[in-house]
């Protein structure tokens, strides 16, 4: 196309299918919580560069891709079929999980499942250069679409603790159920969605010296909501709940529920747009000595962040699309776990219709229409040296602050004070004596007659069950110091370290970057604070060495030498890591509020650890202390910050030996032999890039503060490969 034209396109396709373990295995039943993937993605990506004079460019991209997940599993029993009275809507497939200690049949998010998405984007940006200032313009658009299905709970999660026996296998043989959620079971869940994004930028890099440049800038990228096309999302109100406010779409609607259709209700989203998002940006780089060999850099940026495209899934397991149930200790146990509970089996959920009937106690997580957009204020400073020919180091500090996370708040789980159940029609039906040894189920039996909504509205209030509304208060803070060294490659070798030390502090992480699930918010709604803590993510020490080391060629030497040893090239990784932060929780609602996952317990002793010795009953290393915890009062909440106790840190070293061999001008073959874990050190529990094995966290487990299982031992891989 000319000198000043370039075009250019590509297209990707990937596959990748794994067959679920099930269907190798002989038919164990243990290998059923992994499925299998039978996946496809494709990419379609076009641009045209355009040099409009000396000092003028413009680029063009276009692309569309498209991805296909299926998750599979194998069938084999449902629940009826082993004499399970719940609802079947996968009739040959069971999800059971008996623990601690024991086995897991079947996986929520390792069954049936299907998600496709298709992603269409254009952008253009124009680079003008004036005297010394570099001008970048440009924009970008994108679309998506997504469709959903999935079967998480659908099937029944039934899950088997150790609050009978103290043995999770014990109450397994008398088939009984969890004292937090024994049975946990919603509709498939579904999501119709598109939405649209717009990103504009201007920036400058200016050379303002010979030895200084300064890069400034700014980017406007409004939040566009995500649009439910099949008009499962809805608001909860609860001023419209008290003044008897309904729904004109669905006529059964309680109070307070406003869906699409009905006045004021923003479009498809439930949310409005927010246009206001403008993220300044500016970075400066310094050489104080003019001789290229120190160099300061300091930056700061705001970054906005959106939730993906599955945020919504869990939004139509609500009435009248869906429902979810959860029955915390059921009477019935495992063969009837509605009996004497005090709910009713209502699956299968009726199809949506505008005077479907909507069951009592349903779920709900409700938007509100006016959401912050979550963002991140990022600054750093960096002071690099060159010491020699190829010798650099470097000294820098990173912080953040992370504003608008997006968390959950309950609004309607029961208050602990009311200690008495009342019908419809004010009759006593339960009183529970804070004084008996059964207050605990007592208090749960009842839970949702002791809700706020029931209790101020008990006809209305009586089809509300867990009720959690978004908001966007969650902050999180961190701090961190980099030291590197690094020698480049001279003379066969390279090496190079880093270490750094580091916090992060704040709210939990949220529900932004995944799908939300009811129950896992604050624990104080007027306290939101309360839950502050260390990050999930948070590692106070990161400590990483690298090195490389290539054979001689052997020159002058023999033939014989030159082929067998030359160019050999061997490199070593260490790294080790402080272990995460342990929240310690009591295993059952202590504070009797439906919301147990997020409970903490009280800690009574300053040193939570205990001696490291070993449980001849399992082999299990004993970190916690059971001693320095108790359990919180009945109808309180622990007093122990989130987070707040340093779990067991992880080392390791891998290497890798290769060597390309050339066999032509086109063609070569390299052999590579690695090994992960090359010292074999025996490490607790499975470790990872990030994370090791840590100890169960219950309270009230029979191996709380126990690790039970080792990590991987050393792993040897030996690959070829042809290049031509």
């Amino acid at each position: 196309m000319g000198s000043k034209q370039s075009y250019f396109g590509r297209y990707i396709s990937t596959s990748f299918f794994q067959q679920p373990p099930f269907e190798s295995s002989g038919g164990n039943l243990l290998t059923t919580r992994q499925g299998g993937r039978d996946n496809l993605a494709q990419s379609v990506t076009g641009g045209h560069n355009y040099v409009l004079s000396s000092t003028a460019v413009n680029s063009f991209r276009a692309a569309f891709n498209r991805t296909s997940i299926h998750r599979t599993n194998s069938d084999f029993f449902g629940a009826a079929e082993v004499g399970i009275n719940i609802y079947d809507y996968m009739p040959k497939y069971l999800l059971l999980n008996v623990t601690p200690n024991g086995f897991q049949i079947g996986g929520g998010t390792e069954n049936e499942a299907r998600f496709r998405t298709n992603t269409y984007q254009f952008s253009d940006d124009l680079t003008l250069i004036r005297g010394a200032h570099q001008f970048v313009v440009g924009g970008n658009w994108a679309h998506w679409n997504s469709f959903s299905t999935a079967n998480v709970r659908s099937p029944g999660q039934l899950t088997v603790g150790n609050t009978a026996t103290g043995l999770a296998l014990g109450d397994f043989l008398l088939g009984r159920l969890s004292g937090t959620i024994g049975l946990q079971q919603s509709a498939p869940n579904f999501l119709v969605m598109k939405q649209t994004y717009v990103g504009i930028y201007a920036q400058d890099t200016w050379r303002a010296a010979s030895n200084l440049t300064v890069n400034y800038g700014l980017r406007w990228e409004p939040f566009l909501p995500q649009q439910i096309t099949n008009n499962a999302v809805y608001n909860f109100d609860f001023a419209r709940f008290q003044q008897g406010v309904k729904s004109a779409v669905y006529k059964n609607a309680p109070a307070g529920l406003f869906y699409p259709g009905d006045q004021g209700f923003p479009s498809q989203a439930g949310q409005r747009s927010v246009w206001s998002n403008i993220g300044p940006r500016v970075g400066v780089a310094w050489d104080p000595t003019g001789s290229a060999k120190t160099s300061v850099r300091a930056s700061y940026g705001r970054s906005f962040d959106f939730v993906n495209a599955q945020f919504h899934l869990n939004t139509s397991n609500a009435p009248p699309w869906g429902d979810e149930i959860r029955i915390t200790n059921p009477p019935g146990g495992l063969d009837n776990p509605f009996a004497g509970s005090g709910q009713s089996n209502i699956f299968p959920t009726p199809t949506a219709s505008p005077d479907v009937p909507f069951t009592v106690f349903g779920p709900y997580l409700s938007l509100n229409y006016d959401m912050k957009t979550p963002y991140v204020d990022l600054w750093n400073v960096t002071v690099e040296r060159q010491l020699s020919t190829n010798w650099v180091v470097s000294a820098g500090y990173v912080g953040s602050h992370t504003s608008n996370i997006l968390e959950s708040t309950p609004l309607n789980n029961p208050s602990a004070s009311v200690t008495v159940a009342r019908d419809l029609n004010g009759n006593l039906i339960a009183t529970c004596n804070p004084a008996a040894t059964n207050f605990q189920t007592c208090m749960t039996a009842n839970q949702n007659q002791r809700r706020p909504f029931y209790l101020a509205n008990p006809i209305q209030g009586q089809y509300y069950g867990n009720v959690d509304a978004y908001v966007t208060d969650g902050t999180q803070r961190y701090n961190g110091m980099l030291l590197s060294i690094a020698r480049r490659a001279g003379r066969g070798a390279t090496v190079s370290a880093n270490y750094t030390l580091s916090h992060c502090t704040g709210s939990p992480d949220g529900s932004g970057g995944g799908t939300a699930n009811l129950g896992t918010g604050y624990n104080d709604p007027n306290n939101t604070h309360l839950d502050d803590g260390n990050c999930t993510s948070d590692r106070r020490h990161v400590f990483t060495l690298t090195a490389g080391v290539e054979s001689p060629r052997f020159e002058g030497s023999s033939a014989a030498l030159r082929a067998a040893a030359s160019g050999w090239r061997l490199v070593g990784s260490f790294r080790a890591l402080s272990g995460p932060y342990l929240n310690i929780v009591p295993g059952s609602d202590r504070a009797l509020n439906s919301q147990a996952g997020t409970q903490r317990v009280n800690q009574i002793l300053g040193d939570p650890y205990g001696d490291n010795s070993f449980n001849p009953a399992n082999g299990g290393r004993i970190l916690l202390n059971p001693l320095a915890f108790a359990q919180p009062a009945l109808g309180t909440l622990g007093t122990m910050e989130r987070n707040s106790v340093k779990g067991i840190g992880y080392k390791n070293v891998d290497m890798s030996l290769s060597r390309l061999f050339r066999v032509n001008d086109t063609r070569t073959i390299e052999v590579r032999v690695e090994a992960f874990n090359a010292f074999n050190w025996f490490g607790w529990g499975a470790p990872g890039a990030t994370t090791q094995g840590q100890p169960n966290q219950t309270l009230s487990g029979a191996t709380f503060g126990q690790i039970t299982s080792a990590g991987d031992p050393r792993f040897l891989q030996f690959g070829i490969k042809f290049g031509f």
